[in-house]
């Protein structure tokens, strides 16, 4: 998930489904259909990210400064990139992330002595994956 600041001060967030790792100090992803995050970012450059494994339980959140790219060599090699990833969607820009923050993300059941993998068995279970 995506979280930016509005015009008026508010939070939105938007499911993502092509963040990639682009180096140690940068995240991206494809602005296919998320005029409202865009627009956010057009205003405040803000934006966090979390990245979650529903099974595990564990994840990631990136906070950082985010640029929307349309055009040039860096352009090109990212869309190039999901297009051999299979995706067929337009792609309207690339919202390139630099990670200011990261620190991980772990469920409370942690706490309580859950491993890992008894997690991932528990969940998979649950949606009978």
């Amino acid at each position: 998930y995506v979280a930016t600041i509005s015009a008026d001060n508010t939070p939105n967030l938007s499911p993502k489904g092509t963040i990639m790792v682009l180096d140690e100090s940068h995240l991206a992803f494809a602005h296919i259909h998320s005029p409202q995050t865009v627009e956010n970012l057009k205003h405040n450059p803000s934006i966090e990210i979390n990245v979650v494994d529903p099974f595990s339980r564990r994840g990631y959140r990136f906070k950082g400064i985010a640029e929307i790219i349309s055009s040039g060599d860096k352009f090109s090699k990212i869309i190039s990139y999901y297009k051999t990833s299979g995706i067929k969607s337009s792609i309207k820009s690339i919202i390139l992330v630099k990670i200011e923050k990261l620190s991980e993300i772990l469920s409370p059941l942690y706490d309580l002595g859950y491993t890992e993998e008894e997690l991932k068995t528990k969940w998979k279970k649950h949606y009978k994956f």
